[in-house]
């Protein structure tokens, strides 16, 4: 693991409302599924800015895939149980089996690879819970760029 995602995860493990959503999410079971983008980003910058306060997020990106059920309906269905459970958060659910089709690319062949083509480095990155407990850190880039604003 990078110095990066070591630092990264070390922050996540500090931060307990970010763990319980990570938790919340995990127990849905979902495959290869993931809080993303500003969830971590924001966590970052927050951290080197010196913030005593999480900056609020505009909304929860959970990334998964799901090859065999891409329907937009299925994402809603997951938000409404993500809002069940952790009710009062702006959960924002997308499957990255079906992404590919709303930027024009090849498909993708996992959330990673769907990362690499969003448009911004630094918010191409996302975390888990996996079923053991452990908590995960991923993006397809080395990210030093995040660390250094």
């Amino acid at each position: 693991m990078t110095p990066v995602f070591s630092q990264i995860e070390s922050w996540l493990k500090a931060d307990a409302e970010r763990l319980r959503l990570l938790r919340v999410l995990a127990d849905l079971q979902l495959p290869d599924a993931w809080l993303a983008a500003g969830f971590v980003r924001n966590l970052v910058w927050d951290r080197l800015h010196g913030h005593a306060e999480s900056t609020p997020l505009a909304d929860l990106d959970v990334i998964h895939f799901d090859a065999t059920d891409c329907r937009p309906e299925r994402d809603r269905s997951i938000e409404m149980t993500l809002a069940e459970r952790a009710p009062g958060r702006p959960w924002s659910v997308k499957n990255q089996a079906r992404m590919h089709l709303r930027n024009d690319d090849r498909p993708y062949r996992d959330c990673r690879d769907a990362m690499a083509h969003w448009p911004e480095m630094e918010t191409a990155l996302a975390a888990r819970l996996t079923a053991e407990g452990e908590l995960e850190v991923v993006s397809p880039f080395a990210q030093e760029g995040l660390l250094a604003l």
